[in-house]
């Protein structure tokens, strides 16, 4: 037991997570997820956060999750994406109504073979809230079987340029007109990644570095680029390919890019959503923008989307899966109340009550949401 020394007073204790927090965490290994692990951040205390953890981060060596261990965040990079190209637009250098065309760097393509689609007919908007009609290029067959099916062994190292990416989605025809309704499709961010750097002149993670990383204190996320493996400390990650368990920790990380390559950790995203629904990083108009949600279909804003759980509570967040990972961020709207949690496989048993986590933490009396909001 600590103690304190005498004549000062002790700070107040860290928030526990309720008892359903922790059951909806042993529920998750319990369907198959090697390990699984929160940080339950309240009343704003990003510094008496709570962290807890079952089963193990390595199925070989035993070891446990730490609070500390980075991992692959997946999609949680798009909100980070979200957030810089809604500061560009609250600095005067572009507008949502933009054609996301107008803003590339040279040699972007922007039309498929045969026209099949046009990326010139686009807006910055409709590629923020999902509502471009791009197709989703990791749901190309040939590609997707590189990257989470059989051939992934094979091509895990691959490099990808979001060039030749995008060339792959503009390739297919479009899901819908620009507008038309909601389709989640990672395309949206690898173009609004591009667009980021043609407006700035710089690589989008140097930018997201500059804005945000940096100022507030993110020390343990990163943007990888070709670097295959993960920085020290970190557990394994697992996927489940043709009914066998393979050890995915280790991949180029360029087939995500500005969609989804982001490392991180449990704390480094309770601190960013802190911010970011607590209004530090966007002026009130950006906020306004970055929670609306346009009657298209989904429930997706501006790079984050809305929770609305049986006890009447709404959470905004956002979620990440990629090889060997799934985690999602979910708070309150002021961001004072957040909840990170991971698992480390992203094999769908291992996340088979993952909205029930926000449900124990958010509403810790009830059972799980009738339907879990889950983009990604």
């Amino acid at each position: 037991m600590f103690e304190h020394p005498a004549g000062r007073r002790a700070p107040p204790a860290a928030p526990r997570p309720p008892a359903s927090t922790a059951f909806a965490l042993h529920r998750l290994v319990a369907d198959g997820a090697p390990g699984a692990a929160s940080l339950v951040t309240r009343d704003g205390r990003l510094g008496a956060s709570r962290f807890a953890a079952v089963g193990v981060a390595d199925l070989h060596s035993g070891r446990k999750m730490g609070r500390l261990d980075r991992f692959r965040a997946g999609s949680l990079t798009k909100t980070l994406v979200a957030t810089v190209v809604l500061q560009l637009v609250g600095e005067g250098r572009l507008r949502l109504d933009d054609r996301a065309a107008d803003h590339l760097p040279p040699g972007v393509p922007l039309t498929g073979a045969g026209g099949a689609s046009d990326l010139r007919r686009v807006t910055v908007h409709q590629l923020l809230d999902h509502t471009s009609g791009l197709f989703n290029y990791t749901e190309d067959p040939h590609l997707a079987e590189q990257l989470y099916g059989a051939g992934f062994p094979a091509h895990r190292y691959d490099r990808y340029t979001p060039a030749e990416l995008l060339r792959v989605a503009l390739d297919h025809p479009p899901t819908a007109a620009p507008g038309a309704r909601y389709a989640y499709s990672n395309t949206n961010y690898l173009v609004l990644g591009l667009l980021i750097q043609g407006v700035t002149g710089h690589p989008y993670a140097d930018e997201l570095r500059r804005r945000i990383l940096t100022p507030y204190g993110l020390t343990g996320t990163s943007f990888p680029g070709n670097s295959a493996a993960l920085p020290a400390p970190h557990g394994r990650g697992y996927s489940r390919i043709d009914g066998r368990q393979v050890d995915s920790t280790t991949l180029n990380p360029s087939r995500a890019g500005a969609a989804g390559e982001m490392v991180t950790t449990l704390v480094d995203l309770n601190r960013f959503f802190a911010a970011l629904l607590g209004g530090k990083l966007l002026a009130p108009r950006q906020m306004t923008e970055l929670r609306s949600e346009r009657a298209t279909g989904g429930r997706y804003g501006l790079g984050v989307y809305a929770t609305r759980l049986p006890c009447g509570v709404t959470v905004w967040g956002h979620n990440g899966d990629i090889n060997g990972s799934y985690a999602q961020t979910a708070g309150t709207t002021d961001g004072r109340h957040l909840v990170s949690y991971r698992v480390n496989t992203d094999a769908p048993t291992g996340r088979t009550d993952g909205t029930a986590v926000l449900t124990a933490e958010f509403c810790p009396s009830r059972g799980r949401p009738d339907r879990p909001d889950r983009p990604d």
